[in-house]
């Protein structure tokens, strides 16, 4: 990975791709896609142009795989991945590929994370880049890759795990981004600009339908073929942890000052403690307000309305949520807290996607007691 760090280096920040890797880009875009890198809309055309740019990255990585042995193995995505991708389900551990090719690390049939690339090194050490064309959300975005190394360095008994990062503007002009470059095993390679890119193409052709007799070479393999090192069950982890926190939580010990026994506890986002019994609904009801799009519902309401409620907390944080399941749509909403304890409405949880799969599955099984002590444990009143 040095030696590829090192030609990277030298490339950063002037690089500019090549038109023809620019334009092979594009197989990768559907064609709503292709048509939304020219649209007015800005917000769509950020969004279309983002993918556009994660395509160019791959693409110039497949060129980079066949020179020299800094590369040992690059995973296909995008057109190129496997053309039988597997719906989510209950009990899927391991790397997937989504709908559109994206990489994905699925626990429980939960995505656990994305990967734009993921490959092995010289030194047979798994590694994984990251394609930024936008600063904003920098500072989940560091939390975000310090899960994803925890994650692939338990996965694959790796002590340290190499990171790439990829911009099209300078990330050492902001805090976070000076925070990311500068730790451990992490290699920056700045390219031109997305727009100064596009000027260096016939744009007419990206909307057209691409036409490329395209054969992956020898080092780019199936994703799924990255055998883990260490035994992977997400669900088992996450029991782990949620008994640990009811444990410490019954004896009123502060579990964020203590540590977790369990070497898998930074591989858990997110606790499901169950869903609640009626009496416990109306007991956090009492306690806490609850708000949908402005407008607040009660106990009443929310009987009316949704025919399961939830308790979770996100990690590591440990910031309470609750899930509503719908009873006129297949969806959950998702409350958060806010700077008061309330609950306001964030988002909804839709069926397609494997998380929705595990909320569905719960049955209840906590009551007002254990309910009210996690809810005082973690929030912020």
């Amino acid at each position: 990975m040095v030696q590829l760090a090192e030609w990277l280096g030298e490339l950063s920040p002037s690089f500019s791709p090549k038109p023809t890797t620019v334009q092979r880009a594009a197989r990768h875009l559907s064609k709503m896609e292709r048509a939304k890198l020219l649209s007015a809309d800005i917000d769509k055309m950020r969004t279309a142009e983002g993918r556009w740019y994660e395509a160019i990255i791959y693409e110039t990585f497949i060129d980079l795989a066949t020179r020299g042995d800094s590369i040992r193995y690059l995973a296909l995505k995008g057109a190129d991945a496997p053309r039988r991708r597997r719906t989510a389900r209950l009990g899927q551990n391991g790397i997937f590929y989504s709908r559109s090719g994206d990489i994905t690390i699925r626990g429980n049939g939960q995505d656990l994370a994305e990967f734009d690339l993921l490959m092995v090194d010289g030194e047979n050490r798994i590694t994984f880049a990251e394609v930024l064309t936008s600063p904003s959300d920098l500072k989940e975005f560091e939390v975000e890759i310090e899960y994803k190394r925890n994650l692939l360095g338990y996965l694959f008994d790796q002590q340290e795990v190499p990171f790439l990062l990829v911009s099209s503007f300078n990330v050492a002009n902001y805090s976070a981004g000076r925070r990311i470059i500068r730790s451990p095993y992490t290699y920056y390679f700045q390219t031109e600009s997305c727009e100064t890119i596009k000027t260096r193409i016939d744009t007419r052709q990206l909307t057209k339908r691409p036409v490329w007799d395209f054969t992956p070479h020898a080092k780019m393999v199936d994703a799924a073929g990255f055998s883990f090192r260490r035994p992977f069950d997400y669900q088992k982890f996450h029991d782990w942890q949620r008994n640990w926190v009811f444990s410490n939580v019954s004896n009123e010990i502060d579990v964020k000052k203590v540590k977790n026994p369990h070497e898998t506890a930074p591989l858990v986002k997110k606790i499901l403690y169950g869903s609640l019994y009626p009496s416990a609904v109306r007991r956090v009801c009492e306690d806490y307000e609850f708000s949908i799009r402005g407008k607040k519902v009660a106990f009443n309401d929310i009987r009316k309305k949704y025919s399961k409620v939830i308790l979770a907390t996100d990690l590591p944080g440990y910031e309470p949520l609750i899930y509503l399941r719908s009873r006129e749509k297949r969806e959950y909403l998702k409350m958060v807290q806010d700077r008061d304890g309330n609950f306001k409405f964030e988002r909804n949880t839709p069926p397609r996607v494997g998380f929705f799969l595990w909320l569905e599955s719960l049955t209840p099984t906590l009551g007002s007691r254990i309910a009210s002590k996690i809810l005082e444990a973690f929030s912020p009143r």
